[in-house]
This record gives C-alpha cells, structure tokens and sequence, in this order.
C-alpha cells in the first residue's frame, strides 16, 4: 500500500527504501547506510599523523534504529552548561538545541542519495561546531537560498515510510525548525553547501557560541587548572568549574541545587576537588561550619567576611 516493494510470483519484493527502513542488516545491500561519529579537540580536522579524533564509532543498521542510537550517542557528547539566572535560579542550557542537530541528523538519512550507496553520513564535532554530512547533491530545485521553503524530498517512498513511523513530519518545516531554534539561543543560522571534493556531499554546519560554551578558557578557572586538568574531570565536576568561574564561590548547598544531586554526593565531589587542589575550602575548624564555602585556588582570595549573604 505504501509502495515499498512489488509483488513478484506471489511473493513480495522489497525495494531500496524498504530495506532501509525495514531490513535487519541494510548494509548488505547499502554499505554505506550508516553513521560515522568523528570528534576533533580544537577546530581542526587534520590529516595523516595530525588527524587524532578523540572520539570515533560508527552506528549502522536500519534507519529508525540508527536515528535512535545516534540521538543516544550525540546527545551524550553534546555538552550541557548551567548558570545563574537574573531571577536567581539556574538553568541549563545545551551548546546546540537538540532540534537542530536531530533534525540535521534525520534530514541526512532522508534526503541523501542512496545511488551512491558505499557513501556513509559523516557527524563530525569540533569545539566551535557540529558538522553533518550526507552522500549526494542537493535534490533537484533545492539551493542553500531556497532551502527554507522548498519542499522537494529526494527519496519520496522513504520519506512516506518514515512518516508512516512519525520519524518526519513532511511538512518542509524542519530546516526552518533548525533556524527558528539555533536563533532562539542567539546562535548562528545552519549553514547549508554542497562540495563535490571527494565526491558529492551536502554538508549542514551548527556553530555554537564558543565563548559562552568555554567561559573557563576566558576566566580564572582555566588559570588556576589548565585545559590539561578540566578534561580529567566528570561533567558534574566541570558544571561546579563552570559556575565558580563566574561567580567565585560555591558551598554545598549551592551544589546540590546546581547539580540535583544529594547532599553527601555533592559535599564529597566538592572535598575531591578540593583534596586535589583544585579548590580552597574555606571553613573554620568546626566539623559542621554553617558559612564554609569554596574557591578556585589561588585565585580566590576572599575571606569568610567577604562571602556574600543569602
């Protein structure tokens, strides 16, 4: 009914869209139907010696599991910062919204060419963006001018299956989705190019705000642990960095309210940092010092009587 094969001799057929969207193993008949996730440190991708990515798997398999399973690992690598609002909550924020970059993700699955069937998607990471790369041009019509408003899928019988599957909407607004909401957190528009090196490939960039997502290399923080240390540390540990570098001092509670965690899980995270010299317990020699607080060392110079009151 969804035209996603013929019946031959009595028995059904399946196409090249049904085995993407249906087949156990598509890469049987697609090699190229899978993602490959590259993450580079810095903004370079480098070659031969030079080309060092921190982070490198591949996810393949049929394509609503591979949605699945890439939503689950690049949300995992994307990195999530929380502040102090003006209303003095906090709130988290992540360094992309997710729509853009799932929407990025589902548009490559959907629209690329899969003629060009040894060709894989390509999620590459750089500190200052996220690129998504899928095999083949744009679809015919389509240009980065026009992109918003055109509507012209590549692949219409995969595109109505995953619609049947609520993977899509086919209402030609995902891409302004993308825009609608990298604007929202005052980022910049997605950029969308075709580049034939290496064989036709439409490339959709993210760039995120790279001195808010690193306020640390800009503070005292990144002056008192380096760049070297910051990566040892948890993301829990580096959501405490993150808030002392703004502003200065932190105490138990102020943890567990930045982290949701228990009161036990954070006193102790903070005691670690401290243990290795990363922050400055200042307390008296009480066991339970109501006013104790921390610091980034040495920088934080402030005393008991500096600490600002709640």
């Amino acid at each position: 009914m969804r035209r996603l094969g013929r019946i031959v001799t009595s028995q059904f057929v399946p196409n090249l869209a049904c085995a993407a969207v249906f087949a156990k193993d598509p890469g049987k008949i697609i090699p190229g139907c899978k993602i490959r996730f590259l993450r580079f440190e810095g903004t370079q991708e480098g070659t031969g010696a030079k080309f060092n990515p921190i982070k490198d798997f591949v996810i393949e398999g049929n394509i609503p599991s591979t949605i699945e399973r890439a939503e689950a690992a690049i949300e995992s690598q994307i990195r999530n910062f929380t502040r102090l609002g003006t209303d003095g909550k906090f709130f988290t924020a992540p360094e992309y919204p997710k729509d853009a970059w799932l929407e990025a993700i589902v548009n490559a699955c959907v629209h690329r060419s899969y003629n060009l069937r040894n060709m894989n998607i390509f999620v590459k990471m750089f500190d200052d963006r996220l690129e998504i790369e899928s095999p083949g041009g744009f679809p015919p019509l389509v240009t980065p001018e026009n992109i918003y408003d055109m509507h012209e899928p590549r692949n219409p019988k995969l595109m109505d299956a995953l619609f049947q599957l609520r993977l899509v909407q086919c209402a030609h607004e995902g891409t302004r989705r993308m825009r609608d909401t990298m604007k929202s957190m005052s980022l910049p528009a997605p950029e969308f190019v075709q580049r034939e090196v290496g064989g036709v490939a439409v490339r959709v960039t993210l760039r995120n705000n790279i001195a808010a997502r690193k306020i640390f290399l800009d503070s005292d923080a990144a002056k008192v642990i380096g760049e070297a240390i910051f990566k040892t540390l948890t993301q829990d540990e580096r959501q405490v960095i993150n808030y002392l570098a703004e502003n200065k001092t932190i105490n138990v509670s102020d943890a567990q309210r930045l982290l949701g965690k228990s009161w036990p899980y954070t006193k102790k995270l903070l005691a670690r940092l401290s243990g290795r010299g990363i922050l400055v317990h200042f307390h008296n020699k009480k066991d339970r010092d109501q006013r104790a607080f921390f610091g980034l060392t040495p920088q934080v110079s402030r005393t008991r009587k500096d600490r600002p009151k709640n």
